[in-house]
């Protein structure tokens, strides 16, 4: 059976679907537990002996996992593991790989350079993007579009959450990534660069868009991305399961009691250029140029931004 490997090699910051060889699960390293109620997530750090880096990479690890926390306030699975590993490397990045993967539990992995300090590590964002594939089954090729979109849509707004970014930060660099994926320019369908392993940033920031435009239509009815993802967490997320990506996305519209993911779903996959939000950005109240973004005051625009960037009060 081959290995599932949810989301992608991170190199340099640019993100890639990879396969992998198998890594070990066994504990080897300065291993601590965070828990949040009776969900569990077990960080190890390898690659050092130093107490006080490992005691650092903990605290920048449990930083990445309290902005997980703030989409719901409890981990999407009961348990899962973390493996830090430090390394030498000439990389930009101060983490430059990262993946997570389904094989015997969830395990994500992340490889941090040797010599990155912690405010490097802090103002990055694999750690979170990683984490956030926790949020969802394993989804095929057909659904990598999917995946990586969620992880990337997360990466920005649970950072904002937690104050590792601004708002109008957070915004902008979903908007950057936006821009990247308008300039793949193939024609393919979205599903089949997926598929193929091709238009990395399309795939990724097409797929971003299509939660964001998933979100918005949710929070016009008093509910949210949030709220439906909760929910699938305690019916349906297993930590190995396979789904197929239409079968996913019928049961986040059961869920929301309307449809929105699957009508969404047809329109992104099929798809050959990146797709127009112009409209979201009206109701977000914010206007796009070569130079800035600009936010508008109108009060439900404001609400709405803050909405989907602030935190939610715990229940």
């Amino acid at each position: 059976m081959p290995v599932r490997w949810l989301s992608s090699l991170l190199l340099v910051g640019v993100a890639a679907a990879s396969m992998a060889a198998d890594t070990p699960h066994a504990a080897r390293g300065d291993t601590r537990v965070l828990r949040a109620g009776d969900d569990a997530l077990q960080i190890e750090v390898i690659g050092t002996s130093n107490k006080a880096r490992a005691a650092e990479l903990h605290r920048w690890a449990a930083e990445a996992a309290d902005a997980v926390l703030a989409a719901f306030g409890r981990f999407p699975l009961h348990s899962a593991t973390v493996f830090i590993e430090q390394q030498p490397s000439q990389a930009r990045s101060p983490v430059p790989w990262g993946q997570t993967s389904r094989r015997d539990g969830v395990a994500v992995y992340l490889y941090v350079r040797e010599n990155a300090s912690f405010d490097e590590l802090r103002s990055d964002w694999t750690a979170v993007h990683e984490l956030s594939h926790l949020f969802h089954p394993y989804l095929g090729d057909d659904g990598r579009w999917l995946a990586e979109g969620l992880a990337s849509y997360y990466q920005n707004v649970l950072r904002a959450r937690v104050g590792l970014l601004d708002e109008a930060e957070a915004w902008r660099r979903l908007d950057a990534g936006f821009g990247r994926g308008r300039r793949e320019s193939s024609g393919m369908q979205l599903d089949e660069l997926s598929r193929r392993h091709r238009g990395t940033m399309r795939v990724y920031w097409a797929g971003a868009a299509y939660w964001l435009e998933a979100d918005l239509a949710l929070r016009r009815d008093g509910s949210s991305l949030d709220d439906v993802l909760e929910h699938y967490a305690r019916c349906c997320l297993r930590s190995t399961s396979e789904v197929r990506p239409e079968r996913f996305v019928a049961q986040l519209d059961a869920i929301a009691g309307r449809q929105v993911f699957a009508p969404l779903f047809r329109r992104y996959a099929r798809s050959t250029e990146f797709p127009s939000l112009d409209a979201a950005y009206a109701t977000l109240g914010i206007e796009s140029s070569a130079d800035a973004l600009q936010f508008t005051g109108r009060g439900d625009a404001v609400r709405l931004r803050r909405g989907v960037m602030g935190r939610r009060a715990t229940r």
